[in-house]
């Protein structure tokens, strides 16, 4: 089995004496796509922001590709920051700058400065991420939802990290856009090999990418693995989120395809 990308051990979260995350534990294989899913402040958010380092648990230990994030030196989390990229829920470009700027922010940022690398890096993830080079000069006011999560992906990517973390890529886009995000990202991942960790609540997803599904719920991991398996979990917040109407439908349509193979 390949090593862990993402570890969790006996990860505690408070604010105060509120109780977020309560002992929670997890083994992400390199190469996987993880689907987190959870209610409304059951801390799927403050787990990400854990995973990336902008926030220290109360206790465990959360190591990121073999690297633990307890007492880790500035030299060492700066470049563990540099190997993950980040798509925020509603892409965070700079309103300021044009869409090639802020492709090519990550690589200013790292201090290179050959122009003609950064265009060529910046024009090769436009055109990865299905965007035509005109659109390098467009501002992020001119941009569809659809073309600011490509972007914002391609921002994510510009410095090709092996961890890529997303909060709800699909959220505000159409059921096409979705889909073709969808089928973007899956493609960019065979080609790539990155090990994904999104927060998500499109059933489609989970269905279509996600290798693996986690799911949060009374402030611990109640299900973890294939989706299969999580479908199999009798917690009560997995059979609401995972066998009502609409879900069924959804999973219902996995099997039927699948048996047709």
């Amino acid at each position: 089995m390949p090593p862990c990308a993402i570890r969790l051990e006996h990860v505690w979260t408070s604010f105060g004496d509120k109780a977020v995350h309560k002992d929670i534990n997890l083994c992400l294989p390199q190469g996987q796509i993880l689907g987190l899913v959870g209610a409304s402040g059951s801390g799927k958010t403050v787990l990400l922001r854990e995973i990336i380092g902008l926030q220290i648990p109360t206790q465990g230990e959360v190591s990121v590709m073999g690297q633990s994030l307890t007492n880790i030196t500035p030299g060492s989390e700066l470049r563990l920051r540099n190997n993950c990229g980040v798509l925020f829920q509603k892409g965070a470009l700079f309103s300021v700058l044009d869409v090639f700027e802020n492709i090519a922010f990550p690589l200013r940022e790292l201090g290179i400065r050959d122009e003609e690398l950064i265009r060529h890096l910046v024009f090769m993830k436009l055109e990865n991420v299905g965007l035509a080079a005109r659109d390098a000069w467009l501002k992020p006011a001119d941009l569809s939802g659809g073309m600011t999560k490509r972007v914002a992906l391609a921002r994510a990517l510009i410095v090709e990290p092996p961890l890529l973390l997303l909060d709800e890529p699909t959220s505000g886009l159409d059921p096409i856009s979705s889909e073709d995000f969808v089928e973007l990202l899956s493609g960019l991942h065979r080609e790539l090999k990155f090990t994904v960790v999104m927060v998500t609540h499109d059933l489609d997803i989970l269905r279509d990418l996600c290798t693996q599904v986690a799911v949060l719920a009374d402030h611990q991991l109640v299900a973890f693995g294939p989706l299969a398996t999580v479908l199999s979990s009798k917690h009560p917040f997995v059979e609401q989120f995972f066998h009502n109407r609409r879900a069924e439908r959804v999973f219902q349509f996995q099997e039927t395809t699948h048996g047709q193979k």
